[in-house]
């Protein structure tokens, strides 16, 4: 695949921040959004807003990180660093969405943001109650230039089952109407086919992306993955569709490249790019 093209060495690198949760067993969150931009070549800041106890098996417990602190840890970067482009994962809690919506309002003008609405596990549980989903739809949404949930978070977010096609296309018209500039449906978690699809949409145009199905049991981390390269790819100055169509390629690499790791699920892995 092409890769992002690199600063030269002792310039300053483009600049992305995530705003996410830490997983203590590196797999994904804040740990993955690092290794993605960092094997991209570009520095990664980072505003942590929960810290997980957490395994290859599952989340055992978590703690969530006061809204003023984070609100603050995006000031302090945005002030002194400054930034190209963000991206959200975990956010654990209404406070904390609300604090990063008008941390965004107060420093994120002009800057793209891609929301990951780390909202269901895996296995399809809920990780946010009904009050943060408010949240997430009324407060952040309307702020972002791409949203990007699986296919359990859809169905948290605008009570559609993504089956086929046409659920996909109408579940990616329902997560647009609640403000977004984009909105992406991903087809990773929707089964029975050699491919894996994931649909665009602007409130306009579809745009279709379609990747050979990788056969792995380890895919923890591939949604942060995907919202981190894509944020990447935005900091380039890259369309959304060309940014997605980049991190498509990427996470689909990362999940070739994945590893066992523990009891459970192993992440997908960028260490790909190491290679010669």
């Amino acid at each position: 695949m092409n890769y992002l093209p690199l600063a030269p060495i002792g310039s300053t690198p483009l600049r992305v921040l995530t705003i996410a949760g830490s997983d203590s067993g590196g797999g994904a969150g804040v740990q993955a959004d690092l290794r993605t931009c960092n094997l991209l070549g570009v520095h990664a800041l980072c505003a942590v807003t929960a810290v997980t106890v957490q395994n290859s098996v599952g989340v055992k417990d978590f703690h969530k990180v006061p809204g003023d602190v984070v609100a603050a840890q995006i000031e302090v970067v945005c002030d002194d660093i400054g930034l190209q482009a963000a991206k959200t994962g975990m956010l654990a809690s209404s406070d904390i969405i609300e604090a990063v919506a008008q941390s965004w309002h107060d420093h994120g003008a002009g800057i793209p943001l891609v929301v990951d609405p780390v909202c269901a596990s895996m296995h399809g549980d809920s990780l946010l109650d009904h009050a943060a989903l408010d949240s997430l739809r009324a407060e952040l949404f309307p702020l972002a230039t791409l949203v990007t949930p699986n296919l359990h978070e859809v169905r948290l977010l605008v009570g559609i089952d993504v089956v086929d096609a046409t659920t996909q296309a109408d579940a990616a018209r329902a997560l647009h109407s609640l403000g977004p500039q984009w909105a992406l449906i991903k087809g990773g978690h929707l089964q029975g086919s050699a491919s894996s699809t994931d649909v665009l949409f602007d409130g306009n145009d579809f745009h279709e992306f379609e990747t050979p199905r990788v056969d792995t049991g380890h895919d923890h981390g591939a949604g942060d993955t995907l919202a981190a390269a894509t944020a990447c790819a935005l900091a380039h100055g890259y369309t959304v569709p060309d940014a997605v169509a980049f991190a498509k390629a990427w996470v689909t690499e990362c999940l070739r490249a994945a590893y066992p790791l523990g009891h459970g699920h192993g992440p997908v892995s960028a260490m790909f790019r190491l290679q010669p």
